[in-house]
């Protein structure tokens, strides 16, 4: 009789500053190529705003969904729970992932880890070199190619979810009796759409405000202080400049996956704003973007006069993913401030520590929410989840869910967070250490905690859009931002890259 049931023991690992966020590539690189899926097109009927929820005033009424769509379980692949044999070779499964080098070192610790706790299960780590290698590969293999687990980023969801390649994991949830009342709920939520649960999120994480403490007290401002909101971000910016601390208050890019794309979203989710319509495509299919209204001028407009009154710094699109982290330390024409992944802040750690950037130590490095409309310190899930593939065998799939179980169980979370940085996907993972420690004696960890915490549960605004060609919206939006960012009109770029992500979105729907 093998043991399935598994201990837990020490896992330990960082992550290197180019895949802090686990692209291979970058901090925040990661890709989104359109597949083609079966689904069928929404409904038309006018739309409304969610419960509690205004939506912008210049929302086309046209073909939108305003009631929600649910798919039945009973629908989709089951998941085989008790297919794992008690005796009798292991099963081997495979998992594909794009996480950086030192982070696939801790995801490695922990596997071997969950190996030395069973007998039942055997899992190969196949890296893909980032997320875009990742869904590319897997989009394009057919069905017999792919592995048995795999890692997507959040804004996959609809599109994997449209594809018919994987069993949810609300399947696996509900067969085996799986108590997920210490998940945190939006981080669950983030991957439900038609009443799905469709992926187990894994490594989670959110922009925070990065700044250099010393250059807050050269200023006379109070480092334990940093801006919440836009007026105060503009603020702050103005003492530091005028007092001669930093050249720049603050560093902005126009990256897909960092201040062209997915800023934008946060900052629309902190102002509580839609950002697509019918909820966020979390009520029905999205059909059209709803950016480029007022909430999004006045936005942009707001961080478009930073730069041109030179309270700011535009470093372009930073493809490398640490253009803007770098400018904190310029020696010349540094900014005090930057917003990044949660998930670059070991790595961050580990570098001035280090030593290798001069005059700078891990003890000058402040973390704070990032700032957004109104001082609302919530954030959106980012980072990946885990989807368990179909079709692939019913013994495998068990063995999928049963190493998933391990990848969130409270222990393993805590020393996952605890090594890299990214945020626990449970509550009950903060009780235990090593992570326990960790927030207790450096509360930098815990910010991108407690903003994924402060959003509100059941609310689409504060769950972020489904859409399905998201990536490509990305894309739209970072080129309008940069336009933005170098002195365009703000209303007219915005309404051309909602124009386009319109465009991309009929198309796909029409695919679907």
């Amino acid at each position: 009789m093998r043991l399935v049931r598994r201990r837990v023991a020490v896992g330990l690992g960082g992550c290197l500053l180019v895949a802090a966020c686990g692209s291979g590539r970058s901090i925040l690189d990661a890709g989104n190529e359109p597949v083609p899926t079966t689904t069928s097109p929404p409904s038309t009927t006018p739309v409304t705003a969610p419960p509690g929820q205004t939506l912008p005033s210049t929302i086309p009424t046209t073909t939108v969904v305003q009631t929600t769509t649910t798919t039945p379980l009973d629908s989709l692949p089951p998941c085989p729970v008790d297919a794992l044999p008690t005796e009798g070779e292991p099963v081997q499964i495979t998992f594909w992932h794009g996480f950086g080098t030192e982070i696939e070192q801790t995801l490695l610790a922990l596997t071997e880890e969950y190996h030395a706790s069973q007998d039942a299960v055997r899992v190969t780590l196949q890296n893909q070199g980032g997320y875009r290698q990742t869904i590319d590969k897997f989009f394009q293999s057919g069905q017999d190619s792919r592995p048995q687990l795999v890692s997507m980023p959040e804004y996959m969801l609809q599109q994997t979810a449209d594809s018919s390649t994987v069993i949810p994991v609300g399947a696996c949830i509900e067969a085996s009796d799986y108590d997920t009342a210490a998940f945190l709920p939006g981080v669950l939520e983030a991957y439900r759409t038609s009443g799905v649960q469709w992926a187990m999120p894994f490594n989670v994480s959110d922009p925070v405000l990065y700044y250099n403490r010393r250059t807050f007290e050269a200023a006379g401002l109070d480092p334990d202080d940093p801006p919440l909101s836009i007026e105060e971000l503009r603020a702050t910016s103005q003492a530091i400049v005028d007092s001669g601390a930093a050249r720049y208050g603050i560093a902005f890019d126009s990256g897909v996956d960092s201040g062209g794309g997915w800023f934008l979203e946060q900052w629309f989710a902190k102002a509580g704003e839609l950002y697509a319509d019918n909820g966020n495509g979390r009520l029905g299919r999205a059909t059209r973007v709803l950016y480029s209204g007022p909430s999004g001028v006045e936005l942009l407009s707001a961080v478009q006069s930073l730069i041109a009154d030179g309270l700011a710094v535009y470093v372009g699109d930073n493809p490398n993913g640490q253009d803007a982290l770098l400018k904190l330390a310029d020696p010349v024409n540094a900014a005090a401030m930057t917003i990044s992944s949660s998930g670059a802040l070991g790595t961050v750690i580990n570098v001035l520590d280090g030593g290798l950037i001069p005059n700078i130590t891990s003890a000058d490095l402040g973390i704070g929410p990032m700032p957004g409309p109104d001082g609302n310190p919530l954030a959106l899930v980012g980072g990946a989840s885990l989807y368990i593939v179909a079709e692939k065998g019913d013994a495998e799939a068990a063995a999928a869910w049963d190493y998933v179980q391990y990848l969130v169980d409270a222990q393993v979370q805590s020393k996952w967070a605890a090594a890299t940085g990214y945020v626990p996907v449970r509550e009950d993972a903060t009780e235990v250490d090593p992570l326990r420690a960790l927030y207790a004696t450096d509360p930098r960890f815990l910010v991108a905690y407690d903003t994924v915490r402060a959003a509100p549960p059941n609310d689409p605004s504060a769950l972020g859009p489904v859409v399905g060609p998201l990536r490509e919206v990305r894309s739209a939006t970072a080129g309008a931002v940069a336009a933005i960012f170098a002195g365009a009109d703000v209303a007219t770029s915005l309404a051309a890259a909602a124009q386009q992500s319109d465009a991309l979105i009929t198309d796909y729907n029409a695919r679907n």
